[in-house]
């Protein structure tokens, strides 16, 4: 199985409703090059979350 990584965007690469929100970077779950989650607002989300993957914890 391949090993999930966190991703970071900045500046005009967030979303526009997350930079509307004033939010100037994102995080993304990706795996084999591919996003598996949607816009994280925190970087102890997006680590948490992939813990929960790596753990096999998600439901589907």
């Amino acid at each position: 199985m391949s090993q999930v990584q966190i991703m970071s965007v900045i500046g005009s690469a967030v979303p526009a409703p997350l930079r509307a929100l004033g939010l100037l970077a994102c995080w993304y779950l990706v795996q084999d090059g591919e996003a598996i989650s949607g816009p994280l607002t925190s970087l102890p989300d997006a680590l948490a979350l992939s813990q929960r993957i790596g753990q096999g914890q998600l439901s589907a």
